[in-house]
């Protein structure tokens, strides 16, 4: 079963690295994991899940991203993931999380996170889904973060491959000055999919920025609600939300952009779009040879960066 998890996420070379760190976990059991120096990691196996600590000490720099592997290999089952992120200050850290569930069925996996990144640290959470074409998934993460003063942090999600199921996503951010926060969700969903997620971040330090951005796509019965929200409560705190979605079929798409200046000097703007594809690039790419189907896949690919 470990094999089917890495040769999914592509790991397989990683897991044989003695210089990456990384976390394998096949619902609550962890299979395989590597420590190096700079980061702590202490897990413990519960009754239908584990949970995670991982410490990156002050002023670590690890070079090599950490590959997290949290999986599913049965057709009926619930996992929870609890995990405690705490970047030191100074550190940098790259995370890869791969979340597998290759068989679907009847599967809910539910994560509850924290991270705190101290002054001046760096820390990016970057996390690919792969789901059975079947569908029978449901997913339901919440992620609360805050960052210290001067320091970033970069999380990108994204759900291509198989069928969603049902996925809520909930991401909250609290920067100090001049720290920035980067948040992009890249989801498609198709058949009768639900699709709801939610990005807030508050910008309560002078200088600090954030970025909120969201690429969603539904086609047939898929159904999207997309709620981003960017408060500016400091002077020269600088944001912007970005969500674009794209409609197909019978899906349904519904934006919520919401952005809110509770000081004169902050500045905050928002650009929300939800249509059909393109005609004039539909058109252009069919003069080319492409089917219609061709054409709309790729212009849908364009937009999510697959």
């Amino acid at each position: 079963m470990s094999k089917d998890l890495s040769k999914l996420a592509g790991i397989d070379d990683v897991l044989h690295d003695p210089e990456t760190a990384h976390l394998m976990i096949n619902l609550n059991k962890v299979l395989s994991r590597n420590d190096i120096p700079g980061i702590e990691i202490q897990t413990e196996e519960l009754s239908d899940g584990v949970s995670i600590k991982m410490v990156v000490k002050e002023g670590a720099i690890i070079k090599k991203p950490v590959h997290l592997c949290l999986g599913i290999t049965h057709t009926q089952a619930v996992q929870r993931i609890l995990m405690d992120i705490i970047v030191e200050d100074g550190a940098k850290i790259d995370i890869f999380s791969h979340c597998i569930f290759p068989y679907g069925g009847d599967i809910k996996h539910i994560m509850n996170a924290t991270a705190k990144i101290g002054r001046g640290a760096n820390y990016s959470y970057i996390e690919r889904h792969i789901h059975s074409p079947k569908g029978g998934i449901f997913i339901d993460t919440k992620t609360k973060v805050s960052l210290g003063e001067g320091a970033r942090y970069k999380s990108d999600f994204e759900l291509l491959r198989g069928r969603v199921g049902e996925i809520n996503l909930d991401y909250e951010a609290e920067c100090d000055a001049r720290s920035v926060v980067e948040m992009t969700t890249k989801i498609s969903g198709s058949g009768d999919d639900i699709i709801k997620t939610r990005e807030t971040a508050y910008l309560v330090g002078e200088h600090s920025t954030g970025v909120l951005n969201s690429r969603i796509a539904v086609k047939d019965e898929a159904r999207a609600e997309v709620y981003n929200k960017l408060v500016a409560r400091a002077a020269y705190a600088r944001g912007h939300v970005d969500c674009k979605e794209i409609v197909q079929g019978r899906g349904s798409a519904q934006a919520i952009p919401i952005v809110e200046v509770a000081h004169p000097k902050a500045h905050i703007t928002h650009e929300a779009a939800i249509g059909s594809v393109d005609t004039k690039q539909l058109e252009t790419l069919m003069a080319r040879g492409l089917s219609e189907e061709e054409a709309v896949d790729l212009i849908v690919s364009g937009l999510l960066g697959a």
